[in-house]
């Protein structure tokens, strides 16, 4: 029996490089790797000590479908710390990573055929599970101009309408941040037209200075919010995400959750109660420290590597640059830059189908001396293997 026709995956680049990089390794290359979104260090230590104390004395069953209600509640506080804003435990939703989230929120969101607005560069994972589930994907192509993110304009320009409006602050895979008035107009404007956001905020916490993390959540409770404690406390493999939603979403994402996933993982949870601890923020803001000193050997480096066309990078640990100065697509260009000096970075063609063969994705969330030895190689490398253009 043939599989019931549906619109192809893709698959994610990123992957297959890192795959590369790993061969490489094994075979005792010394790379480099700056291709995943992958945080350094790990989940911090309270988080290590809570999920030892639950491991020896919890019994690790199933738990509430939408989480345990002290994590919920302890979301709902962090929100209290971070923004000054008061969100119900009820609207908060813990979900199997930020995957599950937007699996959640698009399913209970959207209907089979609905039209969804994402901005282009964006996260593949997006467009990826809309088609899935059987939506339009709408792409806005958004360049320098709009410091890579989407306006009320784009939207009014478009030929039909749309469902839905997905926009993620920081992003990836360009780091730019939404100011707080164009996330007003934004949010604003989809009230108006009844179009629902989602807004991707899995990189709160990880902002440099000049820029100001606003939550949706704060202002506009109309909005879906994902969040995650994948990357600013560094637990990517600890599958644990939550949802903000409002009231009217909260039942239908509630039955999804109980008959998809069950729970979340419970250890994860558990341990989790120990991220809004002073010592797990604490290590985990010392950690952004170490990003920003990345972020800065980058920026520093790009004007000699011929990178004048670069992403701001306001926030996440994602430097977007435009690399067809070499006359290579990007997809050579890294499967080259890993052959020949043992880097390796992401093409810019997982994140910008029509446009991302000019560009990649070089991912700092590394320690300041890797991300100069990085640079240093591909200085070297660039002048070696375009010497001859």
């Amino acid at each position: 029996m043939s599989p019931t026709p549906r619109p192809p995956v893709t698959r994610f680049a990123v992957m297959d490089i890192l795959a590369e990089a790993n061969e490489r390794r094994a075979a005792g290359s010394d790379v480099l790797s700056l291709c995943v979104g992958e945080p350094m260090g790990g989940a911090p230590e309270p988080v290590l000590a809570a999920a030892a104390q639950a491991l020896e004395h919890s019994p690790l069953g199933y738990t509430e479908a939408l989480g345990l209600p002290e994590l919920r509640a302890a979301v709902a506080g962090h929100y209290r710390r971070w923004y000054d804003v008061d969100v119900d435990p009820g609207r908060i939703v813990i979900t199997t990573g930020s995957s599950g989230a937007f699996l959640f929120a698009f399913l209970a969101a959207f209907a089979l055929g609905d039209r969804v607005a994402l901005a282009r560069p964006g996260y593949p994972a997006y467009a990826n599970i809309l088609a899935a589930l059987g939506c339009e994907v709408v792409d806005l192509p958004c360049g320098p101009d709009t410091r890579y993110q989407p306006t009320p304009a784009m939207l009014e320009a478009l030929d039909e309408p749309v469902a839905g409006l997905v926009v993620a602050s920081p992003a990836n895979p360009t780091g730019t941040m939404i100011a707080p008035e164009e996330l007003t107009a934004l949010a604003t404007w989809c009230a108006a037209h009844r179009v629902r956001l989602v807004s991707d905020e899995i990189y709160h916490g990880i902002t440099y200075p000049g820029a100001t993390p606003v939550s949706t959540a704060a202002r506009f409770p109309d909005a879906v919010v994902v969040s995650s404690w994948s990357k600013f406390w560094a637990m990517t493999g600890w599958r644990l995400g939550w949802l903000v939603l409002p009231d009217e979403l909260v039942d239908p994402v509630g039955a999804l959750a109980g008959n998809l996933a069950l729970c979340p993982p419970a250890l994860s949870q558990y341990a989790a109660l120990a991220s809004f601890t002073p010592a797990a923020y604490a290590e985990s803001e010392a950690r952004v420290e170490q990003y920003a000193a990345s972020r800065q050997v980058l920026l520093d480096a790009a004007p000699a590597l011929g990178w004048d066309r670069v992403a701001p990078a306001d926030g996440a640990f994602y430097f977007y640059a435009d690399v067809s100065g070499s006359g290579l697509d990007s997809v050579t260009w890294c499967r080259r830059l890993l052959a020949e000096a043992d880097v390796a970075v992401t093409p810019g063609t997982d994140f910008d189908p029509a446009d991302g063969e000019r560009w990649v994705r070089v991912s700092f969330c590394v320690p300041p001396q890797v991300a100069r030895q990085a640079v240093e190689r591909i200085g070297t490398w660039q002048r070696a293997a375009f010497a001859r253009r």
